[in-house]
């Protein structure tokens, strides 16, 4: 993505909700090389950071509703987390943790849009988000799927005033201008049972052996190593215990 920075309108992180936090911590330890923490946040509720090299790169907390499924949730950097909780309603979405302060790191909320896509926006104090993009093992790039592409285009640049503009005929979302994510379309291939939601993608140097080491420490390939037309090298996985993620090549986002 063309953002290096935690940035108002963009992604700035992106956490785990799993029934086993050491476990995951230790997959993807695997995968990307990342090393766990114990923060701060613990005292929130059990969580723990994980860094690539000094700098932060996601969370990994437990999960807090019985039935919740493991996955990943994707953040967006707000000046004022109260008033997009408040723009998310207004605009036909909802509320599922209303803001709410963090030991001073910051202020969150979790919100969904109108097609029940979840994600969350983080004001922040001491903390502002992951220390690097797009590099190998950071964010590099968010993608929503969705049944209805007009509506989800109305509500989020309602909601954020992102720009959309597109490559080859595939929509991207951007702050001014300055692409961090896309759109796919949930079309009659996917199951009437799957909902809209928000897919973090991982830059990696090499696709194909990050795939592999995700499967061989017990992942599952959902899209095996694929070069998108016109686009990026990517794949698909889902970890251990359900949560998908994505990634692709450095350098070829956007």
């Amino acid at each position: 993505m063309k953002i290096t920075e935690p940035t108002p309108g963009a992604p700035c992180w992106v956490e785990l909700g799993t029934p086993d936090v050491e476990a995951a911590a230790a997959y993807y330890r695997k995968v990307f090389g990342w090393r766990a923490e114990t923060g701060p946040r613990a005292e929130a509720g059990g969580s723990i950071v994980l860094y690539l090299g000094a700098a932060p790169v996601a969370a990994v907390s437990p999960l807090y509703a019985p039935g919740q499924p493991a996955a990943w949730t994707v953040s967006f950097a707000t000046r004022d987390a109260d008033a997009l909780a408040a723009a998310v309603t207004a605009a036909g979405g909802r509320e599922l943790t209303a803001p709410r302060d963090v030991l001073g790191l910051g202020r969150f909320a979790v919100l969904a849009d109108p097609e029940e896509a979840v994600f969350s926006v983080w004001q922040a104090g001491t903390f502002a988000g992951a220390g690097v993009f797009n590099a190998p093992g950071s964010l590099g790039w968010v993608e929503l799927a969705t049944r209805d592409e007009e509506a989800a285009k109305a509500f989020y640049t309602r909601v954020f005033g992102w720009t959309v503009g597109t490559h080859e005929d595939y929509p991207q979302w951007g702050v001014d201008g300055a692409d961090f994510g896309g759109m796919s379309a949930l079309d009659e291939f996917y199951p009437d049972d799957v909902g809209a939601y928000w897919l973090p993608y991982f830059a990696v140097a090499d696709v194909d052996d990050t795939a592999a080491r995700a499967t061989e420490a017990g992942g599952v390939l959902l899209v095996p190593p694929t070069d998108v037309p016109h686009g990026p090298r990517i794949a698909v996985i889902r970890d251990p215990r359900g949560a998908s993620f994505g990634i692709h090549r450095v350098g070829t986002e956007g």
